[in-house]
């Protein structure tokens, strides 16, 4: 039996695409992207107050760093952010001149390291990769053959990685071993069990795999054998990422969009591109911030 519960609305964010919601255990905040809006947003859930940050590019996705700021990885690089100071450093471009690519979903490792991937925008070859930006600043390939990467996400030991390629429409699971390598791909899911198509994860304190649904209006937890097991509805189809938070990480915040909407899909689903959360009976796992 696959239990359904409802999140709720948190915040009218009306993101085109919010994407990479993450926690922020020492501010309790929560930061996500609005990719093609270029800015990075912060919002204190219990006052309601957002801040916003401009950006020059559009940001795939970011991690928190322990010295402080935001590690972004933006357009076709990696740089840091200081909100403080909105001074944007650049790291390095690994897929410079790819003008087919940007930078889409990622997240730290349990080692602070940081991985972000491509995904290709013509959707004509599985050319997107996945990279990790080590503590010392270099770069390095870790997987490719991907169109769209997406749904990256570590176990609590750090020893298996999910990773979704949006073209296959599937979710693979990979040993991932302490320094960085992955190895022995295996498809996790592609059954069709659940709406939609995969597109962010997180996973939770018991290893299931939470899978945000592209067109499908829900988040899915999938144990980890792969069963569908929880439907959390969201009243907007296009569900992006989702994320653990709040004090005890029993909050599960989760980003939409409205990018590609008609203005009749955007009058019947008023809610998309909006933030929205739930409280579950079960934790998530803190994020890592990032080393370097």
């Amino acid at each position: 039996m696959v239990r359904v519960d409802k999140a709720e609305l948190l915040f009218a964010a009306q993101s085109e695409t919010g994407e990479s919601p993450v926690w922020d255990e020492a501010g309790q905040r929560l930061w996500w992207t609005d990719i093609p809006g270029r800015k990075i947003h912060r919002l204190d859930p219990q006052s309601t107050r957002r801040d916003s940050f401009d950006m020059p590019g559009r940001v795939g996705c970011f991690a928190l760093r322990r010295g402080g700021g935001l590690i972004v990885a933006i357009e076709h690089g990696f740089a840091f952010f200081d909100p403080e100071t909105d001074v944007l450093e650049e790291i390095a471009e690994p897929e410079a001149g790819l003008s087919k690519h940007r930078f889409n979903d990622g997240r730290c490792d349990r080692e602070g390291r940081f991985l972000a991937g491509s995904m290709n925008l013509t959707r004509d070859a599985a050319s997107a990769k996945l990279w990790r930006v080590e503590h010392d600043l270099s770069v390095t390939e870790v997987l490719d053959d991907s169109t769209i990467a997406n749904g990256l996400a570590f176990d609590a030991l750090g020893r298996t990685i999910y990773w979704v390629d949006g073209g296959r429409r599937q979710i693979f699971r990979f040993d991932y071993s302490e320094d960085g390598i992955a190895t022995n791909r295996q498809v996790f899911q592609d059954d069709g069990t659940a709406p939609g198509r995969p597109d962010g994860g997180a996973v939770d304190a018991e290893g299931c795999y939470w899978s945000a649904r592209w067109m499908g209006g829900c988040v899915a937890r999938f144990t980890p054998d792969g069963r569908l097991d929880r439907l959390i509805e969201v009243p907007a189809s296009r569900v992006t990422m989702c994320a653990f938070g709040g004090a005890d990480y029993r909050t599960l915040f989760i980003t939409t969009a409205r990018e590609g909407m008609t203005s009749e899909e955007r009058v019947a689903e008023p809610r998309a591109g909006d933030i929205f959360a739930i409280e579950l009976d079960i934790a998530g796992l803190p994020e890592p911030l990032f080393e370097g």
